[in-house]
């Protein structure tokens, strides 16, 4: 029978630790990003005209498109408005939602040593198209005006 010295086995903690923390670099560089974007739109209104360039879709032809309202949109998640949010454009609420858990996914799995891997298949990349473009039809006919930024 062999024996098997337990401290040899064992990973000292600065070298777990140091690994966890490179293992994080990536992650954290992108809510880096996310997160000063969102401040920078949470300070400068998009509701105010002259701080962002208009939309090239709306500004030549009077269509919105999927992402029109989406900085009116972060700008109301930053100031916890989710209502007002939700109507300049609900679509991009949901994908800050849909980030924000597929981030935590990421870390917790990175932390954890796993692999992570996001393939969300040929279907649902074809509904999420297909919905956004009901979305964007709809919202540019008369009824729809509901669904405007």
């Amino acid at each position: 029978m062999r024996r098997v010295n337990a401290e040899s086995h064992r990973a000292t903690p600065a070298a777990g630790s140091g690994a966890a923390v490179r293992r994080l670099a990536v992650p954290g560089g992108i809510l880096l990003a996310v997160a000063s974007a969102f401040a920078y739109v949470g300070t400068v209104d998009p509701n105010e005209p002259g701080h962002y360039p208009a939309c090239p879709l709306f500004r030549y032809t009077g269509l919105y498109c999927p992402g029109c309202g989406g900085l009116r949109s972060a700008h109301a998640v930053v100031h916890g408005d989710l209502g007002t949010a939700l109507g300049a454009n609900a679509p991009a609420v949901i994908g800050y939602l849909v980030f924000a858990v597929l981030w935590t996914v990421w870390v917790v799995r990175t932390v954890r040593g796993r692999p992570t891997r996001v393939d969300p298949g040929a279907p649902l990349l074809w509904a999420l198209g297909a919905l956004l473009l009901v979305f964007t039809v709809v919202r540019n006919l008369p009824f729809g005006g509901w669904l405007h930024p």
